[in-house]
């Protein structure tokens, strides 16, 4: 099938709530843009950011994640400090059809000023908010702009139904609302 249209995301988020809160066209006047595109959608980051520090002199551990690795910030501008990393979740949140999968790419505004974003793909019928990965890879401190603009998603629909969903596979990030750190099954 393909990528999918303006057209499509609006139906699929008005009728389905695929995208709650949903907005019908893209905001770029005075802020870094969001809202519906051609052929995307321009999330936002929301207010609540989680930003690495090594204070505490503990290792990262995907296995084991320590909260004493991250410093909880909530305001309308992050900072992320030089060469270090945040994570921030989507205002919006997500309900993904069955047959569709997402891919999210960060916005130029940002990648120019090296910001990446990296956000993993939402799987069909992934439901929660995104937790959005921020990586600042300059020498600078770098500012992240709550309510605005992050990345773009793409979606992209399956020529045949998968045979097992995200949701079937009871994933472990299923219906997060806030910042989830890393996590296993165990």
């Amino acid at each position: 099938m393909g990528l999918k249209s303006d057209k499509w995301i609006r139906e699929k988020s008005l009728q389905e709530s695929m995208i709650k809160p949903f907005c019908e066209e893209q905001i770029g006047k005075n802020v870094i843009s969001y809202g519906l595109s051609s052929y995307g959608y321009d999330i936002r980051v929301g207010r609540e950011f989680k930003i690495f520090t090594n204070v505490n002199s503990t290792v990262i551990d995907p296995k084991n994640f320590d909260d004493a690795n991250v410093v909880d910030f909530e305001g309308d501008v992050a900072i992320v400090p030089p060469n270090s990393f945040a994570l921030a979740r989507t205002v919006e949140y997500f309900k993904m059809p069955k047959n569709v999968l997402a891919i999210c790419l960060g916005k130029s505004t940002y990648a120019r000023c090296g910001i990446i974003v990296n956000v993993t793909p939402f799987e069909p019928e992934f439901e929660g908010h995104i937790t959005i990965e921020i990586s600042n890879t300059t020498p600078l401190p770098a500012k992240i702009y709550a309510n605005e603009g992050i990345a773009q998603v793409l979606f992209l629909e399956g020529d045949e139904q998968c045979e097992v969903t995200y949701k079937d596979k009871k994933g472990k990030y299923q219906n997060q609302t806030g910042i989830t750190l890393p996590r296993i099954l165990k």
